[in-house]
């Protein structure tokens, strides 16, 4: 797995972590529940996205996941 995050993936983490506690373990919970609400055949790119985050996350340690720079750009 390539460990780069990529911008869209960023992106995705800085919106949910404010709907997490914060934490890694904690986004990664909000990412699992938010994904349930998607439709595959209708939102599959964001599907993609949040499985590709997902494992990003889940490779990972608490000091890596300390050290990401998440503000989203809206």
């Amino acid at each position: 797995m390539n460990n780069t995050l990529t911008y869209e993936e960023r992106q995705l983490m800085a919106i949910y972590l404010g709907d997490s506690d914060g934490t890694r373990e904690g986004l990664i919970a909000t990412l699992e529940n938010m994904r349930t609400y998607l439709n595959p055949d209708e939102e599959a790119e964001l599907l993609t996205l949040t499985d590709s985050a997902l494992e990003h996350l889940r490779g990972m340690d608490d000091e890596a996941f300390s050290q990401l720079d998440l503000f989203p750009d809206l």
